[in-house]
């Protein structure tokens, strides 16, 4: 048997898949493209998680715009971080020039350009759907992870949402968060060391700024109503499934947003939805583009909640897919979870590089017709080493690959077409209201002004040896908060401690 006819065995015996699929490409050996050897990816297993990595301009986000698309006509909707502003081209059709043409041939996959169902959502001032969540659904424990908070601090603010949900005090914003937190050292000091104990000044303060420091990178338009249902990521559409593309080229100098924001919606996600167990295909899957940007600025306690996530996850039905430059950027315990496996070309110019990719090449199966580090660097455009799970969860044979073109736009779309495609859209209807109902803010400073104006009335009596009257309160500050709330806290979802999940973000919705 020759050399080619044993690769198209050992390729076909290790892809024949039980259930639905989706080709990538077709394996190619010694540089050339092989016939009747497509590289495919079972449907089944795409909740078990990816990576797709390699340099800069040797074709990661093509390759990620290929799955979605492929995904999408299957029915499988999908969520995509665009921090480089060049993936809402997925809604209008590509182009069918002669190199794509004649690359599809060579495939054996049919060119058929369309344009596919796209929500374009943001979470800063880009168009799109607008994707907030409030304080209370993030949680104390959840708060304390991207504050970066020490065990005292953290404990103040377990105090601060204890407090607020005794009390029925809505956490919304940023701004009702700073409010509790003065309220605490301030005019409610005394109720405060009476029911809880002490709180330090000090790491109230230290809270604070980093409130702030949030604050500065944009979180303060994040945090807030209406909150975003994860289940609207689950749409279809003509029987294909949405891509929602959240539109991040705004805050790739702001890393701790985004690492807050990936963080908030794995767990929301993880807390929303069902267990789904072993089905014919995910639910949803999620593709975090420069996914160094998640784990370089994550502190300690952040990435132990998301490598916990990512294992957990999967039970829900859906599949996480990091695409950065080099595995390395991926932290092993998370990189050990991940069964697909793509990787485009990586450079070896410094003595740095070549470790690197030494490195690389040992977390890809051994395979009898390539030496991985040499493939490695020798990879063109367009061209990536794969390989995945099977049904059993068994690695598919390592193939070097020649990826199928999209069929979508391979650019961004106009200013005139991003308008058009924002403003067809059913979820910025339901999303796009600012909305600033009372809240803990509103709540208290009502509150205070109420108590200053009947401060302002009492009088002293003449006698100066008298004991001075004080107001008459026939009900606690609190009694009388919750009264002068009631009617309004019943006609919404209360925040309720027991909702919080083991992530320790609020599953409960505010409305």
């Amino acid at each position: 048997m020759s050399n080619i006819d044993q690769f198209k065995t050992t390729l076909t015996d290790g892809q024949i898949f039980k259930k639905d699929f989706i080709i990538l490409g077709t394996g190619i050996l010694n540089g050339t493209a092989v016939p009747e050897t497509h590289v495919k990816i079972p449907l089944k297993t795409m909740n078990r998680h990816g990576l797709i990595a390699g340099a800069t301009g040797t074709g990661k986000t093509k390759t990620l715009q290929v799955i979605a698309e492929q995904l999408s006509l299957k029915g499988v909707p999908s969520v995509l971080m665009d921090l480089k502003g060049d993936l809402s081209g997925l809604a209008m059709p590509g182009e069918a020039n002669d190199f794509i043409m004649k690359r599809s041939a060579t495939i054996g996959v049919e060119y058929s350009p369309q344009g596919l169902p796209v929500e374009l959502m943001t979470i800063s001032n880009e168009k799109g759907v607008r994707m907030r969540a409030t304080v209370s659904e993030f949680g104390p424990v959840l708060m304390s992870q991207i504050l970066e908070v020490n065990d005292t601090q953290q404990g103040v603010i377990a105090l601060v949402f204890r407090y607020c949900d005794v009390n029925h005090l809505p956490l919304v914003d940023l701004k009702d968060f700073k409010r509790v937190l003065q309220f605490v050292t301030n005019e409610g000091k005394e109720a405060i060391t009476k029911e809880f104990g002490q709180v330090s000044s000090a790491s109230v303060n230290t809270i604070m700024r980093k409130i702030i420091e949030l604050e500065q990178q944009g979180a303060d338009r994040f945090f807030g109503e209406r909150s975003f249902e994860v289940e609207d990521f689950t749409r279809t559409k003509d029987g294909k499934g949405v891509i929602s593309v959240i539109r991040l080229t705004d805050i790739q100098s702001k890393p701790k947003l985004f690492s807050t924001f990936m963080l908030s919606l794995l767990s929301e996600i993880y807390e929303t939805f069902p267990e789904q167990g072993d089905a014919d295909q995910p639910k949803l899957c999620l593709f975090i583009d420069e996914a160094h940007l998640v784990f370089s600025n994550a502190s300690k306690d952040l990435l132990e909640k998301i490598e916990a996530i990512i294992k957990l996850i999967r039970s829900k039905g859906v599949g996480v897919f990091f695409c950065t430059q080099t595995p390395t950027d991926v932290p092993d315990n998370v990189l050990g979870q991940l069964g697909l496996k793509v990787q485009h070309a990586l450079r070896a110019f410094t003595a740095k590089d070549r470790k690197a990719i030494t490195k690389t090449a040992e977390n890809y199966p051994d395979s009898p017709f390539y030496k991985t580090s040499e493939v490695l660097t020798s990879m063109g455009i367009g061209e990536a080493l794969i390989t995945a799970l099977n049904e059993k969860g068994i690695p598919t044979p390592l193939a070097h690959t020649l990826v199928r073109a999209p069929i979508t736009r391979m650019d961004i779309l106009e200013d005139a077409e991003i308008n058009s495609l924002v403003s067809k859209s059913d979820l910025v209807q339901k999303y796009n209201q600012d909305i600033d109902q009372e809240s803990a803010y509103e709540m208290l400073e009502r509150k205070m002004m109420q108590l200053e104006k009947e401060q302002e009335k009492v009088t002293l009596p003449k006698p100066a040896t008298k004991t001075v009257p004080k107001p008459k309160q026939e009900e606690s500050f609190i009694e009388e908060l919750s009264k002068n709330t009631m009617v309004r806290q019943m006609g919404r979802t209360l925040f309720r401690e027991l909702a919080r999940g083991i992530l320790g973000s609020f599953s409960g919705k505010r409305r």
